[in-house]
């Protein structure tokens, strides 16, 4: 009985992570890529950070209120839940001198 409490408390949150979209941004050593990501607006998405540099990285942005350190070789993940239309910029704390990035959360088209 007590794992079939658990089951029902764990996967109703694995199922919704699996639907979510996904989407990747790669910093290497100050360079962010893509410079310019388009994200769905209104709706929860996973942003997959993925560090292929040598030096570590910061996902940081201030419109959003978020910030990630991503260390060397390492691969990890923020969640979106909520966005209203618009541009979100973005940068690598770490490399102030790159250019920074946005996230341009964009309407369905219902």
């Amino acid at each position: 009985m007590v794992l079939l409490f658990a089951s029902l408390i764990v996967s109703p949150g694995q199922a919704i992570a699996e639907d979510d979209p996904s989407f990747t941004i790669t910093f290497n050593d100050g360079e962010v890529s893509p410079s310019r990501l388009e994200v769905p607006a209104e709706t929860r998405f996973e942003i997959r950070l993925i560090n292929n540099g040598q030096t570590p990285a910061e996902f940081e942005s201030i419109p959003l209120s978020k910030e990630k350190v991503i260390g060397p070789g390492v691969s990890t993940f923020i969640v979106i839940k909520y966005l209203d239309p618009g541009e979100y910029s973005f940068f690598d704390d770490f490399h102030p001198d790159a250019p920074p990035a946005v996230l341009v959360a964009v309407p369905s088209e219902d």
